[in-house]
């Protein structure tokens, strides 16, 4: 009987299986990089807003509190959006006639907020409390970059996972005393592990990991 496939076949068939097999590798290589890139993430990437705020002016510059503007921010799980009635507590007297600021003018006027555009946006199937967190002497900065340098807000953390569990499981990398969780400057000193350790005790900090902790 003839020989169907020439012996050269099977050269080809492995080189195929082998190519095919590289192929899927770099496939899925490049797929994990492009999930996880700042495109997608939205990390350093700005967003638009009906008014260019710039905390780098607000916070740097002027020297507002974070909780000036955020005012639920210790007692409730959202940060809060600050209603207009506090930008015109300023703008009511400096800068009246300011081109840039007629919208919050006539948010004002009109009794109609503000349609800001959320930085960050976690999946509904996500909780998240920002009280528990500063509790517990988690800083400001430590999720939302330096904010106070920015004179256009944008998204400092890729908000995955991973991301989060960093932290849930190390708290002692990342915790820092209580009274310096609004202070944009702080830096973690050298014995931050030591430090963190300690108030990982003294606060009864809980390296929670499980799922319902935030998938409720």
């Amino acid at each position: 009987m003839a020989q169907v496939f020439h012996p050269s076949f099977n050269v080809f068939s492995k080189a195929s299986l082998l190519g095919g097999l590289a192929l899927l590798l770099v496939v899925g290589w490049v797929w994990a990089r492009y999930v996880r890139s700042d495109y997608v993430t939205g990390v350093d990437q700005f967003v638009n807003q009906p008014i260019p705020f710039s905390h780098q002016h607000h916070v740097s510059g002027l020297g507002i509190d974070c909780r000036y503007c955020h005012t639920s921010v210790e007692n409730s799980a959202f940060a809060g959006i600050p209603p207009t009635q506090i930008c015109m507590n300023c703008h009511s007297q400096i800068w009246l006639g300011s081109d840039m600021l007629e919208p919050v003018r006539s948010s004002y006027q009109n009794d109609v907020s503000i349609a800001w555009n959320r930085v960050y946006n976690l999946p509904g199937f996500v909780y998240f409390d920002h009280s528990i967190h500063l509790k517990k002497g988690v800083g400001c900065s430590t999720c939302h970059g330096q904010v106070e340098e920015m004179p256009l807000t944008r998204q400092a953390a890729s908000l995955y996972m991973e991301w989060c569990l960093d932290c849930h499981r190390q708290p002692e990398q990342y915790v820092r005393p209580r009274e310096e969780v609004f202070n944009m400057h702080w830096q973690p000193p050298a014995d931050q592990i030591e430090q963190g350790t300690r108030l990982v005790e003294a606060y009864a900090i809980q390296r929670r990991t499980d799922c319902s902790t935030c998938h409720r």
